[in-house]
């Protein structure tokens, strides 16, 4: 399936770091250094930082999203946000399915898919993470692993919505750990939830849903990722975190490739 049909997504996740002072100028950097890239530059921020640097990042092309929400539209859950929280501050997408969510915090796939199906409510673009662990790939489960938790996390997701979701691929061996996967692994997986989208809701639909790698995205490793025909974008940590590395990563053709 043609890459063209689909837009070129990286995202930096920052996580728990930076105050609202370090991303503003985090984004004064970089706002106008992505001003004429073919790719769409994600930020998923702080809660704390979301208004005060969606207020900032308007009229550039850097979009702002948030890390997580819960899946009420409001409520008694104290310590928790909710979707119309998040796009009332500014916010215009939302990690959800992040594998420290998943295996720090143990949240199931079907709490997922009920955040995924708020976020639609909440007019939210949601950026669904699927990954498997390092003793799942070690034991073969990988591609159950990705089916039952792109199953259950899009339950009752009609082919529509999904045309508007994007997906990360992120194995939960390779984040943080400065261990990647090899491209041809990533290509591999990307075409096995390409494949599994297009068997449930269609050619069409798989054709359209951006799929990005997650995983110790670095600069010395984007652009071999980016060459692979189902890898859309980026899903960036660390890397996220300096405006000059980040800034490598959104202009990747620019990196050469040794062969």
């Amino acid at each position: 399936m043609a890459k063209t049909t689909r837009p070129t997504i990286i995202a930096g996740n920052w996580k728990m770091y930076k105050t609202i002072d370090e991303a503003l100028q985090f984004v004064q950097t970089l706002a106008p250094a992505v001003s004429n890239i073919p790719s769409l530059v994600y930020l998923a921020v702080p809660f704390t930082a979301i208004k005060p640097v969606a207020d900032r990042c308007q009229g550039t092309s850097v979009v702002i999203g948030a890390q997580n929400m819960n899946d009420a539209s409001e409520g008694a859950f104290t310590g928790e946000i909710a979707g119309k929280m998040l796009k009332d501050a500014g916010a215009r997408f939302v990690i959800l399915g992040h594998s420290e969510r998943r295996h720090v915090f143990g949240e199931s796939s079907e709490f997922v898919n009920k955040k995924v199906k708020q976020a639609f409510v909440d007019k939210l673009q949601p950026i669904l993470c699927v990954g498997e662990t390092l003793q799942e790939r070690e034991k073969g489960e990988t591609e159950q692993v990705l089916e039952q938790q792109l199953s259950e996390s899009l339950a009752e997701v009609t082919d529509e919505q999904l045309k508007s979701m994007v997906i990360a691929y992120e194995p939960v061996w390779a984040i943080g750990t400065g261990h990647t996967a090899t491209p041809k692994q990533a290509q591999e997986m990307h075409q096995f939830c390409r494949n599994f989208i297009s068997k449930k809701w269609g050619e069409e639909t798989a054709s359209l849903v951006p799929i990005l790698y997650g995983g110790s995205v670095k600069p010395d490793n984007v652009r071999s990722l980016m060459d692979q025909p189902d890898i859309d974008g980026a899903l960036v940590g660390g890397a996220s975190l300096s405006a000059d590395t980040f800034l490598q990563i959104v202009n990747y053709q620019t990196i050469n490739v040794e062969i």
